[in-house]
């Protein structure tokens, strides 16, 4: 399995070109579909959502699709996901993200879809690709259990470690070294913390840290 998580998705030269090395094309070869389900749920300014989908555009792909597995039937999805090369998922709320793959049925068919191609995460979609959901934003998993009623705790499990994003951004004041020191003690599993100037770029389970940023690895 070949994944590449991002705190903010091709943010820079380096983490683009990681993206096209999984892929083993070129970008103007390329189709992506960008699935932006995790981020219907929240209602802050999505300024963020309209530069991670630039900074797709500007890589002068074959095509860029976007695919809401939360408001299309499986059989206008599935084909559409099928003619990618790369299954992108958006930021926004990880829980919302997980009640939808296991809503859809996209849950129980995205390993063998990603067996000839690339996941690659943003934020939430990154988050969702660990074991469980313990590293997501509390907040949100409590304001998404309240408000629809779906305790999310299981993740992908694609990866056998945790990924923290948005390492020293001034939008999570709490995601510096100490918090996630303490955080690591108590998950155990390693754990890597990206700004969003960083990724991780994994092939068949070996992890290479894609950095222009900062980073941090715990439990290692």
């Amino acid at each position: 399995m070949k994944l590449l998580l991002t705190s903010a998705g091709l943010s820079n030269k380096s983490i683009a070109k990681a993206l096209f090395e999984l892929v083993g094309k070129k970008p103007a070869d390329t189709i992506i579909a960008f699935i932006p389900t995790a981020a219907n749920i929240n209602d802050e300014d999505k300024g963020w959502f309209v530069t991670d989908l630039y900074n797709l555009k500007k890589q002068k792909l074959k095509k860029l699709d976007i695919v809401d597995i939360s408001v299309l039937p499986k059989e206008v999805w599935l084909p559409r996901l099928k003619a990618a090369d790369v299954l992108f998922f958006s930021g926004g709320n990880s829980p919302h993200l997980m009640y939808w793959l296991e809503q859809s049925g996209l849950k129980k068919i995205l390993r063998g879809l990603l067996k000839t191609r690339v996941y690659a995460g943003i934020s939430a979609g990154s988050v969702v690709t660990a074991p469980t959901l313990e590293l997501s934003n509390k907040d949100k998993r409590l304001y998404y259990e309240k408000k629809f009623g779906y305790k999310a705790n299981k993740a992908l499990g694609f990866v056998d470690f945790y990924t923290r994003p948005h390492l020293n951004s001034s939008y999570f004041p709490k995601l510096r070294k100490n918090f996630l020191q303490k955080i690591a003690g108590q998950i155990k599993k390693p754990l890597y913390a990206l700004d969003d100037q960083s990724a991780l770029k994994i092939i068949n389970g070996k992890v290479k840290v894609v950095s222009e940023g900062k980073y941090l690895i715990f439990n290692k």
